[in-house]
Formats: C-alpha cells, structure tokens, sequence
C-alpha cells in the first residue's frame, strides 16, 4: 500500500491559540485553571491538559469564586460573559478570533435592525455562542429544507451569518435556497467559514482524486472533523474517522492499494504519525505528501498572558518523507 497525506491537515491556527492560552495560563498561575467546554474538540489534546492541571466545566457555577477561566476556543453568549464577570472570575478569552468576527458581524447586524438567519449545527458550542450574541430575531437552519419553513419578522430584512466549520459545498447550497427565498438577503462581506477549513476540506478534494479510502484523523464531536470524512465520502471515497492509530481496522484497507489520510484543525501531528506507523506495519511502504496551501496565519495570546501563539509548521515537507 501507498499512503498520500493531505496538505494542509491538523492543527490551525485558533486551536494553536487555544492550546497556549491553557498551557501558558497553567506555567503562569499554576493549576487548576477552569475552562468552560473543551477549549478544542480533541479527545488527546483534552486529556492532556487535564493532565497537566485544566478542569473542564460546562457550567459556570462549577467553578470558584474568583478562579480563572477560559473560554473556549468555540466562544460563548454574551450571558456566560456576564455570568463570568458577575461571579468575578478572571477570564481570558480562547475563542478563535475568527469566530469572533462572525460575533461582531451577528451583534452589528442585529442593531441594525435585520432578522439573522444561522447557518450551522443544532448544539454545537459555536452555535450557541453566536447565536447567544443576540437577544432575539434570530433562526437556526442545518439545511437547505429548513430555509422553507424559516419565520423572519420582515422578509426585507434578513441577513445571515454561518458556522465557521461547516461543510463549504452543504453552506454554498443553504446560501443559494436563502437567496432564492429572501432576494435581499445580506451576507457577510467575507465568508464565515474559516481558511483552515477550507483548505482542508480542499485537500480533501485534492486526495480523493488520488486514493482509495480515506483516514480522518480526529475526535467525533469534532465538526470540521467530520465534514472532511463527508467530503471524501461524498466523492464515492471510503472515509473513516479516528481518534488513535488502534481504532485502524485492516479489513477498511483490504484490496486498497492508495490510502489517504488527513486529519482536522484540532488533531494534532503526532496522531497522523501514530497512524502512519500503524499502517505501515499493515503493509504501506511508500508514504508522500502531496503539494497543498502553506498556511502561514499567526492569532496572538490575550494580554495578561505571556509567549506567543505560533502555528506548528509540518514535521514534513512537500513530496517523499
């Protein structure tokens, strides 16, 4: 067997972010540093920093008076804000700072007076937190049925906003059914769903055109996660979703002699090379990496914390390892 790695894949930058703020808060503070939600949706990386001393809570009332927290990098409703500062709790802010502009977009469009429409998943974290920027006037949709049935106080006056890890093609035909209802309707004047996922999700693209089955690398409750293992499958491409390398199962590779693999924005590197290595002892012998995007955005730490955040460059390059 042939392994083709997807370029780019694993960490982005706002995980990066995400990460450092706990580690250096820990180095900083000392343990235990409260974070509400899983600061990323990695099981490894999750672990870890319990490990190291993080609590992870999903309600503020499980966290000390005066403790410190942080937010995750999903972000959070401008309740849990002030919940946060009523209990005067020292705060430092993980949310990715491109789910941040998707809440000023949210909270400048609402004062203006548009009903929003939210493009995203039912639950999710960045969901709630988005949506959660607002008082009222506005709607979920998952998909391109629910726009039918969407109730908007003036059809006039509608804009949307969307997850910034959703599907790019599933968003575009949502996108096209709001248009085709609400002729008016406003959009962002640059596209929410964030570069690290749509570079991956073309890399996606990219390696399905070269492979047999695809690994994904990367927790299940990962959402970019699983919109790349749909990617690969909705171009007739076997995918299958890991969290560690013992989950392979040899009969997935059973008469395949390319497989490709990729991981999502909160997996980190030495997953991918624990599953390389596991696949290499079933049998793979050649393992390159294809030409993708070089990702070279960098999201500072919040002030009151120091170091920086720095975006992990691959441990390899374009081409043979």
């Amino acid at each position: 067997m042939d392994l083709l790695l997807a370029n780019p894949r694993g960490f982005c930058a706002g995980v990066d972010r995400a990460i450092a703020i706990v580690e250096q808060a820990l180095a900083q503070f000392g343990a235990p540093i409260y974070v509400r939600h899983e600061v990323v949706h990695n099981r490894f990386v999750v672990d870890d920093l319990r490990r190291k001393g993080a609590v992870f809570v999903e309600r503020l009332d499980d966290v000390p008076q005066g403790a410190t927290l942080i937010f995750s990098a999903h972000g959070v409703s401008k309740a849990v804000r002030a919940e946060a500062e009523a209990r005067g709790l020292k705060v430092f802010d993980a949310t990715c700072p491109l789910v941040t502009k998707v809440h000023v977009e949210i909270a400048k469009l609402h004062a203006q007076g548009f009903d929003i429409v939210m493009i995203g998943h039912a639950g999710h974290p960045e969901v709630e937190g988005t949506m959660g920027q607002c008082r009222d006037r506005v709607s979920l949709v998952e998909s391109v049925a629910d726009v039918a049935s969407l109730v908007v106080t003036n059809p006039l006056r509608v804009a949307y906003v969307t997850q910034t890890t959703l599907s790019v093609d599933d968003a575009a035909a949502i996108v096209v059914a709001l248009q085709a209802r609400f002729p008016g309707i406003v959009g962002p004047r640059k596209d929410d769903i964030c570069y690290a996922t749509q570079n991956r999700q073309d890399a996606v693209k990219a390696l399905t055109s070269q492979v047999d089955v695809v690994v994904v690398v990367g927790s299940r409750n990962s959402s970019n996660t699983n919109r790349l293992r749909e990617v690969a499958e909705l171009r007739g491409i076997p995918a299958h979703m890991v969290d560690r390398a013992d989950e392979l199962q040899p009969a997935w590779f059973e008469g395949h002699r390319r497989i490709g693999v990729t991981a999502g924005a909160s997996a980190p590197e030495v997953l991918v090379r624990e599953v390389i290595a596991r696949l290499e002892a079933l049998g793979a012998h050649e393992v390159a990496e294809l030409h993708g995007v070089v990702e070279k955005v960098v999201f500072p730490l919040p002030r009151g914390l120091t170091g920086t955040a720095v975006v992990k460059a691959p441990e390899v390059g374009p081409g043979s390892r």
